[in-house]
């Protein structure tokens, strides 16, 4: 391998003011490799070869997110996709930008300098870079997370110069960068502290300041055990039961007939069975988030145990709406969203091949097999004409895309169903992703959006799969999806 500084161009003519601060420059990295820095010779050398290739960072990411809270794992994913970011800003532009060679190793002992030197240009630091993106992407996300992270990046990027492989400029340029792209990072993403959910309207729940009262029903099928114990410690006058998944509508039936209040951890079909529970019982709801993605919850603002124990301690609950299928007899209630066509079928073929292969093999199997299929799988009347679609999409409230991440909602009050269609035709696939690009436009060639309080589907064909908070099943005839505004307290922190 040969560097990639190219000593054969000939060198910029002179600069008064570059000239002086390349001065200044090196009499600060001779000042630097002059200064004894107790302690830093064990420490320092190793920490840097530790960042190579990002290394340290991903290590620290997954420490970070193994502790398992939704925030955790959120500043975890932030801070490894700024450091992606800075690091393809660094390597594509910012290195072949500026050609500087790197110090001369004379002043620097040589107990500091590293066995392997780097052999690209100098400006700026690759390694300062990743640093301060890692560490200021965590710290946008959980400001706690990025105090502990702060002082090992500020220790990276010291150990540099330190080691004398880059000169100060080179390091502050590269912190600079790598600030800069976890910014740019939150502008495509933004973070959850920068949309807060509405906490209108208020209602009036107990206040349990130990949790008497409560009864909570947790699904163990869910792995629920931790979020236990903390349950336990936070509300330690709380009545939990545990449960397997098959025994959740009961439980929840027996716990309604004796509680002041209805507690409920699981993911977002156990919440909703609770929530269908709490509504025809006229009892608030608290949720402890327990599943895998628990929209509702986040939603909600409520992450964790934490979280719902300051609500339920407060007295601090909100009314918000319920949406309500109904099909002949047949009836549900939805907290997140309803649909029909391709993703029902998907969540029906997975299940059939789950238990055998996995989760995620099976997943990537019915999505083959689904939109391989040569019919459409939802056929309904629009305006007293059939319509092919390939998905109908109605969430409870209005979605809102957070730059390129999927939405969330801010306001679970606004008595409106957020319905998006597919339109049917060939190739499935791309029709999907195209809607999926589209997102906030309200039509394109792919899909349409609309906000209504109420739909109704006509002519829906015989066996047609309807999904509601991931729970699946079949309808047919006239289908209609409508709000229930208000309908449902529950318990949220409101400062």
């Amino acid at each position: 391998m040969s560097p990639d500084v190219d000593l054969t161009v000939p060198k910029p003519g002179p600069h008064p003011l570059r000239d002086r601060l390349l001065a200044l420059d090196c009499r600060v990295f001779e000042f630097a490799a002059e200064r004894r820095w107790p302690g830093a010779e064990r420490v320092l050398p190793r920490l840097s070869r530790s960042a190579n290739h990002g290394v340290l960072w991903f290590a620290t990411a997954a420490a970070v997110a193994a502790v398992r809270t939704p925030r955790a794992r959120r500043a975890a994913a932030r801070g490894l996709a700024s450091l992606s970011l800075a690091s393809l800003t660094i390597n594509t532009v910012g290195k072949r930008s500026v050609r500087r060679t790197r110090p001369v190793l004379d002043p620097v002992p040589l107990v500091r300098q590293l066995k392997r030197q780097p052999i690209t240009t100098s400006f700026p630091s690759g390694h300062s870079a990743s640093a301060a993106a890692f560490a200021t992407g965590v710290a946008l996300e959980s400001p706690a997370w990025g105090a502990v992270v702060a002082p090992v990046a500020f220790s990276v990027a010291m150990s540099r110069v330190y080691t004398g492989v880059h000169f100060p400029s080179d390091v502050l340029a590269g912190a600079a960068l790598g600030a800069g792209a976890a910014f740019a990072v939150r502008a495509m993403v933004p973070t959850r502290a920068q949309i807060a959910s509405s906490a209108r309207p208020r209602a009036e729940v107990p206040v349990l300041p130990d949790g008497e009262g409560l009864v909570v029903v947790a699904n163990t099928g869910a792995g629920t055990a931790d979020r236990v114990r903390a349950l336990r410690d936070a509300l330690p006058l709380a009545e939990v039961v545990e449960c397997e998944p098959q025994d959740v509508r009961g439980e929840l039936e027996r716990a309604a007939a004796r509680a002041r209040v209805l507690g409920v951890c699981g993911g977002d079909g156990t919440v909703n069975t609770a929530a269908e529970v709490a509504l025809r019982r006229g009892l608030p709801l608290a949720v402890v988030p327990g599943g895998t993605l628990n929209h509702f919850a986040h939603d909600l603002s409520v992450e964790d145990v934490r979280d719902l124990a300051r609500a339920v301690r407060g007295g601090e609950g909100v009314r918000v709406d319920l949406g309500r299928f109904t099909c002949g007899d047949r009836q549900g209630v939805f907290l997140n969203t309803c649909s029909l066509g391709v993703y029902p079928e998907l969540v029906r073929e997975r299940e059939r091949f789950s238990k055998r292969i996995g989760g995620w093999p099976a997943g990537v199997l019915a999505a083959l097999r689904v939109l391989r299929a040569d019919r459409h799988p939802l056929q309904a009347e629009v305006g007293g004409r059939p319509h092919p679609l390939w998905l109908l999409f109605a969430g409870n409230g209005t979605y809102h895309r957070m730059g390129l991440a999927p939405g969330r909602r801010v306001d679970l009050a606004d008595g409106k169903l957020d319905v998006r269609v597919v339109h049917g035709g060939r190739r499935p696939a791309l029709r999907l992703f195209a809607a999926a690009v589209a997102g906030p436009l309200t039509r394109s060639p792919a899909h349409a959006a609309v906000q209504v309080g109420r739909l109704r589907l006509n002519g829906v064909a015989p066996g047609t799969l309807l999904a509601h908070d991931g729970e699946v099943t079949e309808v047919q005839g006239e289908v209609t999806l409508e709000k229930l505004p208000q309908a449902l307290t529950v318990y949220r922190p409101l400062a």
